[in-house]
């Protein structure tokens, strides 16, 4: 993406925000307008925006040309509302999992002034996505299609988060449950459908295209974001939280991690009775006894293992596929994002 495009996709932002906290549908005071205001500025744009910034690559690869103001507007509004869920999404993690920082900031509940009302904030977020659809795309022949995608892929990401939640119930903490299908099928929900699938398959309405008819494009995204999701949480692990803008949690959330599973694959009895004596508790001596354990189990190598042959295994599904969408979309969107992925590790 040029610099150019990127700049254009930032000033989408600033107009939406207007139209959002201008809404003809409420009464704003100046309280309201001011908190919705600072709500969005803190959770909307912080990231790095790689999820909506892939429908406007996805929409110009398909497209193969410069793109119209109209269609760099479009794209870019719709960039944004993957944006808008992504925040949505977040704001009531942070809450569930109780963190404290989310890109490189304290999370929006932990400001004084802010605590429970992010509940609903993060509510106003989720139904500021319809708003945005209604306002700029209700004309458009694909409009039903992107608001049911919108609504299959909160579902999914919903229910993902609920298996999360429910295998990590306090007081039935029980690690025998966690394998790597139970591990898959979370990454697959929770993360894969909105973060992968989702930016291409709006650009793919946009471009007139049934989605029907490009299921083999959901797959090979689906498996992206499997692979996104492990390098997650191998760095809520080993990343420096200065270099991941978060202080990982995982090990004292009790969460089925990928890290965790495999341990439990390759310890022996004693070790795994380390890992169930001491995963999921919030001391910093029984976090470190973990980490210690993943160190002593060559976690890092099994990892870098992971990760090449998961890279080779992606780049062959996707050559498999040489047809138009799947080529344009997914494998030059692939090769970005698996540059934005491996830039992100290295950094």
């Amino acid at each position: 993406m040029t610099t150019d495009l990127k700049s254009k996709f930032l000033q989408v932002y600033d107009t939406l925000k207007s139209e959002l906290i201008n809404d003809p549908a409420f009464e704003f005071d100046d309280d309201s307008r001011q908190w919705v205001e600072k709500m969005l500025d803190y959770n909307v744009p912080g990231g790095k925006l790689n999820r909506g910034l892939s429908v406007v690559d996805s929409y110009q690869l398909l497209k193969g040309g410069e793109l119209t103001e109209e269609e760099i507007f479009l794209s870019s509004a719709l960039g944004w509302c993957v944006e808008w869920l992504q925040a949505y999404f977040l704001v009531l993690d942070d809450i569930m999992d109780e963190s404290h920082t989310r890109r490189g900031q304290p999370c929006w509940f932990r400001l004084p002034k802010v605590g429970m009302i992010a509940a609903n904030d993060g509510i106003i977020l989720r139904n500021h996505v319809p708003r945005i659809l209604k306002k700029h795309f209700r004309g458009k022949p694909y409009y039903i299609d992107l608001v049911d995608l919108f609504n299959e892929v909160e579902f999914q990401t919903a229910s993902g988060q609920m298996i999360d939640l429910i295998t990590t119930l306090v007081g039935e903490k029980d690690l025998s449950k966690y394998s790597l299908s139970i591990h898959r099928r979370i990454v697959q929900y929770k993360t894969a459908y909105y973060s992968f699938y989702l930016p291409v398959a709006c650009a793919l309405l946009m471009f007139g295209e049934d989605l029907e008819k490009h299921v083999e494009v959901k797959d090979v995204l689906v498996e992206m974001g499997t692979y996104f999701q492990v390098q997650d949480d191998y760095l809520d692990c080993f990343g420096a939280p200065e270099v991941i803008g978060k202080i990982g949690t995982d090990i004292e959330d009790f969460k089925c991690s990928w890290l965790v599973v495999k341990a439990l694959e390759l310890a022996n009895e004693e070790q795994k009775k380390v890992l169930h004596d001491n995963y999921g508790k919030k001391d910093p001596a029984s976090v470190a006894k973990v980490k210690e354990l993943y160190h002593t189990l060559n976690l890092q190598g099994v990892f870098e293992e992971y990760e090449s042959k998961s890279y080779e295994k992606l780049i062959t599904s996707i050559e498999a596929h040489p047809s138009k969408a799947f080529s344009s979309s997914s494998s030059s969107s692939s090769s970005h994002t698996f540059s934005l992925i491996s830039s992100n590790l290295e950094s």
